[in-house]
């Protein structure tokens, strides 16, 4: 069966860290561009990075940008992003996706969702 599986997310404090995984099952990670959006309670999903394919580049949205970082680790078949300095702002269900490539920080002709983590940012 082919999926992602995304995890990692929790609550935590402003300015506390969370590293999110999504793993991948039933295909291999490396033949697609993967990454990650968030949607907040009442707004609408976002691209917040992406790394690419074909040589590792990475790609993050002015609003994670210098504090987020994406990264995959082909041989465990998973991609990871590591938060930092989190804000209440930053406080959303994240899901990876695997699509055939970057389009800046959103990947474009997604074909496969994970199915979210929550990550809550509070005091």
């Amino acid at each position: 069966q082919v999926q992602l599986v995304d995890s990692g997310g929790g609550l935590v404090q402003p300015g506390g860290s969370l590293r999110l995984s999504c793993a991948a099952s039933g295909f291999t990670l490396d033949y697609y561009a993967i990454g990650w959006f968030r949607q907040a309670p009442g707004k609408e999903r976002e691209g917040v990075s992406c790394i690419s394919r074909s040589d590792g580049s990475t790609y993050y949205a002015d609003s994670v940008k210098g504090r987020f970082t994406i990264s995959r680790d082909n041989a465990k078949n998973t991609v990871y992003l590591q938060m930092a300095s989190l804000k209440p702002e930053d406080a959303a269900v994240y899901s990876c996706a695997a699509g055939l490539a970057c389009s800046g920080y959103v990947p474009w002709g997604v074909s496969v969702w994970g199915k979210g983590t929550l990550v809550t940012v509070s005091s």
